[in-house]
């Protein structure tokens, strides 16, 4: 991720600078053209499918008393379905917007009074934009846990929601993570991100959208909560770890230290999805009887991903870890000389007359006079 350099001169309108230079302008143009859509009766209804959740249902509290007295107002529940691609959609150019606020009014002034050189600037820059939505999603993630009654009754997480039903906040956190993940394909561009660094970066972002995506459709909306957020966890340790790797420079105690702490975090979210993960498959008497096959398999399948991905990143970091500290504690090799050479091969001139041509000198005998007769 390099940084955007802003020229003295403007660029020409729709010119490849100029899009790099005010990709965050063209994109909020572009979303207040439905914001202002709610100004007018004949683009209301279609502008409101980009900016509010779809596809939701009138359903009874199922948490009131049977024998209440009064009845529970009705709430909303929401299902997945089409319209949820412009909602996402919408929540990605927001996504765009934020992402370029963050860096330009926090992490180029952090950047610049911490006096970082251009080499680290760029992982700077991704460590905090990632650092901040892991923050962000672990916190939201746990408020929602909290709000769907999982933390007090853990048991719910095992549970399907009737026919894959779920609350506004669920559905909320859900259609945020798509989006931000989305918007991670165009920023690639926008941030000039090298070649080289592309297709991991790829990589990572298909597998995000692959696991938030089978969690939102198969209807582990609970389950993969509590995964997405103890990932995210692991994921904020090592992008801490990075950050403190910046500052901490040639001092290894303490940055041996943050990356035993992401080791162990990771090793940690490891265990605890592998335990979710079984303790839902292994529920059978919470599963309806009518479950469709493939849907088993599907989940069966999904979650086999998810913990296999998390198997293999965590033994990837711990390899590169180890690697590090084999090297940091072997001693430093001395470095080889240097010989001199000079054109054509040939020894300098006072090699040649303190060395080779000394020797010849005195190896060679010396001439006798011949004496006159």
């Amino acid at each position: 991720m390099a940084l955007r350099k802003k020229s003295a001169k403007n660029p020409p309108v729709l010119s490849h600078e100029f899009v790099l230079q005010n990709h965050a302008d063209l994109v909020a143009c572009v979303g207040m053209v439905f914001v202002l859509g709610l100004l007018f009766e004949g683009t209301a209804e279609a502008s409101i499918v980009f900016l509010t959740l779809q596809h939701g249902v009138r359903a009874p509290d199922d948490g009131a008393a049977p024998d209440a007295r009064a009845p529970a107002p009705p709430r909303t529940l929401y299902h997945y379905g089409a319209r949820d691609l412009a909602t996402v959609f919408f929540y990605t150019l927001v996504a765009v917007l934020v992402h370029a606020t963050l860096q330009e009014h926090v992490l180029d002034r952090v950047a610049r009074r911490l006096q970082l050189p251009k080499a680290t600037q760029g992982r700077f820059h991704e460590a905090g934009q990632l650092g901040a939505f892991h923050l962000a999603s672990c916190a939201w993630g746990a408020w929602v846990l909290a709000a769907e009654g999982c933390l007090q009754e853990p048991g719910r997480l095992w549970r399907a929601a009737p026919r894959g039903a779920m609350t506004f906040a669920v559905k909320l956190f859900y259609v945020a993570q798509l989006a931000y993940w989305l918007h991670a394909v165009p920023e690639l561009y926008f941030q000039r991100t090298r070649p080289q660094d592309v297709p991991p970066r790829l990589l990572r972002i298909g597998l995000h959208l692959f696991h938030i995506a089978a969690a939102y459709l198969l209807g582990l909306h609970r389950l993969g909560l509590l995964l997405l957020a103890m990932h995210y966890a692991a994921e904020l340790l090592g992008q801490l770890g990075a950050l403190a790797a910046l500052r901490a420079g040639r001092r290894p105690r303490e940055r041996g230290l943050w990356a035993a702490a992401c080791v162990l975090g990771r090793l940690a979210t490891l265990a605890l999805s592998a335990l979710a993960a079984g303790l839902h498959l292994a529920g059978g008497p919470a599963r309806a009887p009518d479950a469709d096959v493939n849907v088993l398999a599907a989940e069966i399948a999904a979650l086999a991903s998810s913990c296999a991905v998390q198997a293999y990143v965590t033994w990837g970091l711990c390899r590169a870890q180890l690697q590090r500290w084999r090297e940091g504690g072997a001693p430093p090799r001395a470095p080889a000389a240097k010989r001199k050479r000079t054109k054509g091969g040939r020894p300098p001139r006072k090699a040649a007359e303190n060395g080779v041509a000394a020797a010849h000198r005195a190896d060679s005998p010396q001439k006798r006079k011949e004496k006159p007769s």
